[in-house]
């Protein structure tokens, strides 16, 4: 089997655990496999770019173990507040993880599934996954990469030959089983889940796991957890304000650890600056509207210090959770800067920047996409009147963190609003057409190299 030997490292992390934090499951014995996505981008990063097709779909629509990884594919258990409410029938319920590996830079990455069949905490659900809800999610990782937040990557999509029936799409509806790269399937919720049964032997091996492995550091400190976790989540509310996005479900078993945003159901991107925007149509209340956001995620990561508070002191903890806005403030200036194209001056000129140039948008309703696209690199079109004199005033003293010799600032601004999406859903429903699909994960790449440092 051709895994690259250089770049290929297997790990088995989560074998450290132990009993109690998993349960084996087999995966679904799907009537067919036809692989429609492979992120060989994503995959010569973990050495498994040289798989043929063949090899390819056995290991990630068959799912035969991976050599040197975990031995079967694990279901994770967790708890967590949906909508505000805890529940605590939660786990892993049409997914798993199967594989751990370093990638390039070192990293522990977990291979995790979406669509791969039923398992204890399934409840009354089929354990499957839509061919559409699988294409949605390839467009919303690679569109966040593409904008700098930090994201699970989607390594596969293969088509399982089964009809399902939903109640929010058109029935019978294609099912598929997705496979996500992604640092780590720890969830708030692993930690809520733990303190919920008052297993504190537990939480402290968990808390000692999470540190060495996903943060590289050689402590049991639940204090210090937090604290990192708190800065991660603080960047991550940020990049989704700047590039616009909605989750639509930030869940505490949506949160994971590292601060990397995962799990993608009723996203959207927002075409203005609208903080009441929302993405699922059933948060009748806009508990996580756009704007409402880092709040959202404030209070997960809230429900985690409330868990660490069975192995640790509260002060302390306190403390750690009080810094979630002192360090939102500063990311999310710099993740506005960064799509303005600009290089940071002061924080004071930098903060007075990001405040104008969100009150113009919210005020102005021009769209976010074709905002940050023409005024990329720090000049505003003369098209821009009122109310953008403050941040024409403001940006005539930045220089550009990178010029517009990129071929794609030649075109048009890439976007990814719901129309779009099902544009390009439509010639896959109708006849198997992935041409739209394909283009359009192009054009994400190309607007990414032109954004990235």
């Amino acid at each position: 089997m051709p895994i690259s030997p250089q770049a290929y490292r297997p790990e088995a992390k989560l074998l450290d655990l132990g009993d109690g934090f998993f349960d084996p499951v087999a995966p679904a014995n799907f009537p067919l496999t036809k692989l429609h996505f492979r992120n060989d981008r994503a995959a010569v990063q973990i050495g498994v770019d040289t798989l043929t097709d063949d090899e390819w779909t056995r290991h990630f629509g068959r799912f035969e173990p991976l050599p040197g990884t975990l031995p079967q594919p694990f279901a994770l258990r967790y708890h967590g507040h949906q909508f505000r409410n805890y529940n605590p029938d939660l786990g892993d319920g049409r997914g798993f993880t199967f594989a751990q590996m370093r990638d390039d830079c070192g990293r522990l990455m977990d291979l995790g599934t979406k669509g791969s069949g039923q398992t204890p905490w399934s409840r009354a659900g089929d354990g499957r996954l839509t061919l559409k809800g699988g294409m949605r999610e390839i467009l919303a990782t690679e569109m966040l990469e593409a904008l700098n937040v930090p994201t699970s990557r989607t390594l596969s999509l293969i088509e399982t030959g089964e009809e399902l029936q939903r109640g929010d799409e058109p029935s019978p509806t294609r099912s598929a089983v997705l496979v996500r790269l992604n640092h780590s399937h720890v969830r708030i919720g692993s930690f809520q889940r733990l303190a919920y049964h008052r297993d504190e032997a537990a939480l402290r091996k968990l808390v000692g796991y999470t540190l060495r492995n996903l943060y590289d550091e050689d402590s049991d400190d639940p204090v210090r957890l937090l604290d990192l976790v708190v800065g991660r989540t603080a960047r991550l509310a940020a990049r989704y304000m700047a590039a616009g996005f909605v989750h639509g479900v930030l869940n505490s078993d949506n949160i994971n650890v590292t601060g990397e945003s995962f799990d993608y159901g009723p996203w959207r991107f927002a075409p203005t600056w609208d903080p009441a925007f929302t993405a699922a149509y059933f948060d009748h209340q806009g508990l996580y509207a756009f704007g409402r956001q880092p709040e959202a995620i404030h209070w997960d990561v809230m429900q985690l210090a409330v868990a660490l508070r069975q192995i640790a002191e509260s002060d302390p903890l306190v403390a750690a959770l009080d810094q979630f806005g002192p360090r939102y403030q500063p990311e999310v200036t710099q993740a506005i800067l960064w799509r303005l194209g600009v290089r940071p001056r002061n924080p004071d000129a930098d903060r007075d920047l990001v405040q104008a140039t969100e009150r113009s948008l919210r005020t102005s309703e021009v769209g976010i996409d074709r905002f940050f696209f023409d005024v990329f690199g720090g000049e505003l079109p003369d098209t821009y009147a009122e109310p953008w004199t403050e941040v024409r005033a403001a940006l005539a003293s930045y220089e550009p963190r990178k010029d517009r010799s990129h071929a794609y600032w030649s075109g048009e601004p890439c976007s990814m609003l719901i129309d779009e999406v099902e544009a390009i859903w439509a010639p896959i429903a109708d006849h198997d057409d992935w041409t739209l699909l394909n283009a359009k994960v192009a054009a994400i790449r190309n607007m990414g190299e032109a954004l990235a440092e």
